[in-house]
């Protein structure tokens, strides 16, 4: 493990000698990727780009070759409304010239267009070079050479024939509809598979490839008469699995019994009682608590966030370097990780898009903010010797900035307290239940979320359901209120697909594991009063 608290002085510019540890891997799956992108010219592309970098004179120089596979399917009312199909390939050189990035990319994939675009990334560097203000150091990294990755997965659903899977989806809308009191039903998959190779003058030549899957099912009731409408939509999440998940053959979601419950969880919502604002305890479910560690400690602990440096689009952080090691973030039984090794996480890799392999490492330990999230240059920044991989381009024609890697909440290591248990400490408070719209403020610190299901507790006990709920608070409150977390039997993986960042902005999966845990004196708003109506 390693761990982003620890300050190891003396990072090595990228103008001494790299690390020479040369490491081979062997992964141990029963995948390797497709042979149609290993068919690709990748050593000659490579061998071209490099050499012309080299010879232009760049210190440092890397190329990226990534293509994009897509389909998107979307159902209204039982009828097909849209099926997009898209692949994306291309390849870009990033080059370091006198301590300056350069970066040029292109569609074409032949060893004279891969070495044309690495002489043009040396022109770009060159052509920056006088408004650097700060040369590029990048932390070292072991050599990784001809290593393979494939994500976890059992059936890739690019093998699937789309009229199998338009037909799953007819048969799982069918279900909603046939419902007395659903008067419309949505339904979607989104599949990626994501290809890359990487190759460094250094020598790495890393090859990888991952498959993630966001399936939503959605009903809505209109009141006609009155003018308004509700819904009720999955929480299942989005994950990096097969389309084993959507079938429901793996056993990681029960799709049947959900999709037989969301219709009566709609005809109680409707005519549930709204909520009454003012200080509630609050026991949350992973499936809601999830985006509030996204948008609280993900985004916060970025380390690019907390120095100014990503500040144009959704801007900085409130935990800034100078509160390392004593920012309390939250209560003491508040244990948060970065990860870019959890098996089906959005953001798993074998290796990040600057050769660096996955790793875990502490954010929050012991309430107490430890470590951040990093690349191959703010890793020396820090005073750390090596990057913990999170660097990453969503596609060859734009640059790997620093993201998000998969950052959870652990449970409760001394015992396997569950939601129930949870639940019956509380005399009067809200159980919440799936995500839905959300606020924060570009400091990630005055937040208020709302969700899919509110459930009111009386005594310990579930008394149906609230309407009209969002939850406010600070980020340091919140946590500073968090009396329990569940158990590991709690614990899930929730995430987006569309987590969005930068200039030009670029989009990254992430995921989010959390157990239900218990808040006390949340503050509750009730949306439709606070809308005026």
């Amino acid at each position: 493990m390693h761990d982003g608290s620890a300050c190891n002085p003396g990072s090595r510019s990228h103008t001494r000698p790299r690390t020479t540890t040369l490491v081979r891997v062997s992964i141990a799956t029963s995948k390797d990727v497709d042979a149609e992108f290993l068919d690709l010219p990748l050593a000659a592309l490579a061998g071209a780009a490099l050499t012309a970098a080299t010879a232009a004179g760049a210190e440092h120089a890397d190329l990226r070759v990534h293509r994009l596979v897509t389909q998107s399917i979307r159902l209204r009312d039982g009828r097909v409304e849209a099926i997009t199909d898209s692949i994306e390939l291309g390849i870009a050189v990033r080059v370091i010239v006198d301590g300056t990035w350069g970066f040029a990319s292109h569609a074409a994939l032949t060893p004279d267009t891969a070495a044309e675009v690495a002489r043009r990334a040396v022109t770009v560097a060159t052509t920056l070079r006088a408004l650097n203000r700060e040369r590029v150091q990048l932390a070292d990294e072991p050599i990784y050479d001809d290593v393979h990755w494939v994500s976890a997965y059992d059936l890739d659903p690019f093998t699937v024939s789309t009229s199998d899977k338009v037909d799953l989806l007819l048969d799982y809308s069918g279900r909603l509809s046939s419902s007395d009191g659903v008067d419309h039903v949505t339904a979607s998959v989104l599949q990626v598979k994501e290809q890359t190779f990487y190759a460094d003058t250094a020598g790495s030549r890393i090859t990888q490839q991952r498959v993630r899957l966001h399936p939503e099912f959605e009903a809505t009731t209109v009141d006609s008469s009155a003018g308004v409408f509700e819904t009720m939509r999955t929480v299942a999440p989005p994950v990096g699995r097969g389309w084993e998940y959507v079938t429901g053959a793996d056993g990681t979601w029960d799709w049947q019994s959900e999709l037989a419950q969301i219709p009566e969880w709609l005809a109680e919502k409707v005519k549930a009682p709204t909520v009454q604002a003012g200080p509630t305890d609050l026991v949350i479910d992973p499936t809601n608590l999830w985006l509030t560690i996204h948008e609280s400690i993900g985004h916060a602990t970025e380390y690019d966030r907390a120095i100014g440096y990503e500040s144009a689009y959704a801007g900085t952080s409130f935990a800034t370097p100078d509160k390392l090691g004593t920012l309390q973030y939250g209560t003491p039984i508040m244990h948060v990780t970065g990860d870019r090794t959890e098996t089906h996480g959005l953001a798993s890799v074998g290796y990040d898009d600057e050769g660096v392999a996955g790793q875990r490492w502490d954010l929050v330990r012991d309430g107490v903010l430890v470590g951040y999230q990093l690349d191959r240059v703010f890793a020396p920044r820090l005073g750390l010797e090596r990057s913990n991989g999170c660097s990453y381009a969503d596609s060859a024609h734009h640059v790997p900035i620093q993201r998000m890697a998969n950052v959870s909440l652990q449970p409760d290591p001394e015992r396997d307290t569950s939601t129930a248990d949870l639940i019956s400490r509380v005399e009067n408070g809200i159980y919440i239940v799936g995500d839905k719209s959300w606020s924060i403020d570009m400091q990630r610190y005055n937040f208020q979320f709302t969700g899919q299901r509110f459930f009111r507790i009386r005594n310990g006990k579930l008394h149906g359901q609230l309407r009209d709920v969002a939850y406010q608070a600070t980020t340091t409150d919140f946590w500073g209120a968090m009396e329990a977390v569940g158990g590991p039997s709690t614990w899930r993986l929730g995430g987006a697909f569309n987590c969005g960042k930068a200039q030009p902005g670029q989009v990254a999966a992430v995921s989010h594991g959390c157990p239900s845990v218990l808040v006390r004196g949340i503050n509750i708003l009730n949306t439709r009063t606070e809308a005026g109506q």
